[in-house]
């Protein structure tokens, strides 16, 4: 399985707030840096989103529904249910952070960029992943205020509020403002798209710095990380199982399958640390290892399946076998031709 260079500079960042946490004045900068770089982040996904491509992806209202419910329904329904391993596998505070992690919206990047490859529904995984952003900033917020309680308790009124501002508001900005410099993002894509990952970057520092400040890193062991892996494997290859063959029990095709296994599967990173760093203040890092973990995990495993699936032949057979790594092939859709998102 291929390992993102990307998640070595996340665990070096992680390493360099363990070795040089951000403290007093530098933790404040950090801290505002962070909020900026997020807030652009969600400017830049307006910015991108089409409006041809939204109207096409809004034709797949049932693909969309079927994504929501498996991010924010049955999701939180198995994390619920891992409550069990606490304390046999999890503590509690990591059982917590696998618990946010099942709350957190889909990812707009990777859904997008595996879904082309694997030959889906390229349109359909656009706006798929980003409804799901774009209802996850209220929906999260107050799954969490119902299902963890105490824990997350910088939850109120007003954390609502600031990450509507934080996300929200620059999403639709970009929206406002595509006409104008849609085509210079387009452009720019690729250096853009360090911004993306800088911002992700400035986040995990400022979030693992606050928690070394704290000294909440006694709590966590080898053998816990290790139980805590074995349960995201777990849920990732349920996850993966469940969007597959439902999409196939409410027959939708081979294309539309794609994209709701690659969105309903995954979880944002982008989203899920601006909301932990408003619901948990200083325990953030600890709420966010969880989600860190599984990132690394939907990446290397969803990119073997996009490989696979993208040399299924183009005719679609019947009797063809239903694995999750050997789907069914049919035909490209109509919606996922000549989008311009291919290179995504």
């Amino acid at each position: 399985m291929p390992i993102d260079p990307y998640i070595l500079l996340l665990l070096g960042t992680v390493g360099l707030a363990a070795l040089f946490p951000a403290r007093g004045t530098g933790a404040d900068v950090a801290s505002g840096a962070s909020t900026a770089a997020i807030a652009f982040l969600f400017f830049l996904y307006g910015a991108r989103l089409s409006t041809r491509e939204a109207l096409d992806g809004l034709k797949h209202w049932r693909l969309h529904g079927t994504v929501l419910v498996c991010t924010f329904v049955i999701f939180p329904l198995l994390g619920l249910a891992a409550r069990g391993l606490v304390p046999v596998l999890l503590t509690h505070p990591l059982y917590q952070g696998l618990l946010f992690l099942t709350l957190v919206p889909s990812t707009i990047q990777s859904s997008i960029a595996f879904t082309s490859i694997a030959r889906g529904n390229v349109p359909a995984a656009i706006c798929a992943g980003s409804f799901s952003s774009l209802v996850g900033i209220v929906i999260t917020p107050l799954l969490a205020a119902a299902l963890l309680g105490s824990s997350a308790g910088g939850f109120s009124a007003d954390s609502l509020v600031q990450i509507v501002l934080q996300l929200l508001v620059p999403f639709v900005a970009g929206q406002v403002l595509r006409r104008w410099i849609g085509g210079f993002v387009a452009r720019h894509k690729k250096v853009l798209g360090l911004v993306d990952r800088g911002s992700i970057l400035l986040v995990v520092y400022t979030a693992f710095s606050e928690g070394m400040v704290q000294g909440i890193w006694h709590q966590v062991s080898p053998a816990r990380l290790g139980g805590l892996l074995v349960v995201e494997a777990v849920l990732l290859a349920v996850m993966l199982a469940l969007t597959w063959y439902g999409g196939k029990a409410l027959r939708f095709d081979r294309e539309d399958r794609i994209a709701i296994q690659f969105a309903g599967s995954k979880k944002s990173l982008a989203s899920g640390l601006p909301m932990a760093s408003v619901l948990f203040g200083a325990h953030a890092s600890l709420a966010v290892l969880p989600l860190m973990l599984f990132h690394q995990m939907q990446l290397m495993v969803c990119a073997v399946i996009a490989k696979r699936r993208s040399r299924d032949p183009q005719e679609e057979t019947a009797g063809d076998s239903a694995e999750i790594t050997g789907p069914a092939p049919a035909a490209p859709s109509r919606t996922a031709a000549g989008t311009g998102t291919r290179s995504r």
